[in-house]
């Protein structure tokens, strides 16, 4: 048995990616494999500083390939495994996570985004949402938690074991370098203090003398009826489930006249943004989505069709946005955009811009 280090509220001053090995242990993680990249390094460094004291375990892989399926392997035994990846790191992991998308695999990985293509740079971006909620090869039948802080990490991370174990599938905490290098105080607690209750493990594959009975999971296919009849059923499921698992934050928006769409890190300056934009008599709100991949669909088309004005931002291209106007088609609100490509969006850069969008309003 794992052994909690955090039995009672507990208020700490750590990094990001401290924040997610504290979590993963509150969530009786048993083991991690792991390879290093950064920004993401400190979740194996403070990992395995902890094992003498958790009595879990930890390999570290030759590469992301390796660590991907290995987490596979150790779910399959029915261990609480988990991994953490970022930037190439996350591009080369998607063969196991599309793996573990088509096994059903509760396949759980942190992901702290950094710049890109390619390696680019060391520090952040939002620019492997994309690729985090639709992967490679197939459908992207995905669960993805996009987080704006340290507690949102502690939360989250005990939150997508859960997910995980519950739905069987693949799921994801979205972070960034930001996120995982900065320093703040957190709130570290025993899942059960909160009311959580831990959905048990189960080892997948048969055991060794007909111990358990065998299970055959495939991942491989003979026919093209016989794959697409397979995936119909993944989307009638992910589609049935995807009300219960559905996340999103309004601040300020139910009189929002320009409304900012954000998510993560960028959501946090959005909030900043807000209050000295309604300081300054413009009615500016957020709507955040906390789930990424399934998007709240519903209180998102509500909140655009109230406001007069949309402001999508995000440390990426567009990214985001793309997701939400394919799910908002049809309404005719005007929006503009504020994209900063691996470079952080900070409270300021919204205010100019909103202020700008209010003084010559945007048309369809």
């Amino acid at each position: 048995m794992v052994k909690k280090l955090i039995t009672q509220d507990t208020r700490m001053f750590l990094t990001g990616n401290e924040v997610i090995a504290y979590a993963a242990n509150a969530a009786e993680a048993e083991f991690m494999y792991g390879y290093p990249i950064t920004p993401q390094n400190e979740i194996m460094h403070t990992w395995c500083k902890l094992l003498p004291k958790t009595e879990a375990g930890f390999l570290q892989t030759e590469d992301e390939i390796s660590a991907g399926f290995s987490t596979i392997g150790g779910i399959l035994a029915g261990k609480r495994a988990f991994t953490a990846t970022a930037g190439p790191g996350n591009v080369i992991m998607q063969d196991a996570q599309s793996m573990a998308e088509m096994m059903r695999i509760p396949f759980v990985c942190a992901v702290m985004q950094r710049g890109g293509p390619s390696t680019a740079t060391v520090i952040y971006a939002q620019q492997e949402t994309r690729l985090t909620c639709f992967g490679g090869n197939g459908e992207g039948f995905r669960i993805v938690y996009s987080t704006a802080g340290h507690q949102d990490l502690y939360d989250y991370m005990i939150k997508a074991f859960n997910t995980a174990w519950k739905y069987k599938f693949p799921t994801f905490m979205l972070a960034d370098g930001y996120q995982g290098k900065m320093r703040e105080p957190v709130t570290l607690y025993d899942p059960a203090s909160r009311g959580i209750k831990m959905v048990p493990t189960e080892a997948t594959l048969g055991g060794a003398n007909g111990t358990r009975p065998v299970n055959h999971v495939r991942n491989t296919f003979n026919l093209e009826e016989e794959l697409m009849e397979v995936l119909d059923k993944y989307q009638e499921e992910f589609d049935r489930i995807s009300p219960e698992i559905e996340e999103y934050l309004e601040y300020k928006a139910d009189d929002a006249e320009i409304l900012i769409i954000a998510h993560g890190i960028v959501a946090r300056s959005a909030m900043t943004a807000v209050d000295e934009l309604r300081a300054k008599g413009i009615k500016a709100g957020l709507f955040r989505p906390i789930t990424l991949r399934p998007l709240a669909v519903k209180p998102l088309r509500a909140a655009v069709n109230r406001a007069k004005q949309v402001l999508f931002t995000e440390s990426a291209n567009g990214q985001l946005a793309q997701m939400v106007l394919e799910k908002i088609y049809g309404l005719t609100t005007p929006y503009s955009t504020l994209f900063k490509m691996g470079v952080g969006v900070t409270g300021d850069d919204i205010v100019k811009k909103v202020e700008s969008m209010a003084k010559e309003p945007a048309t369809v």
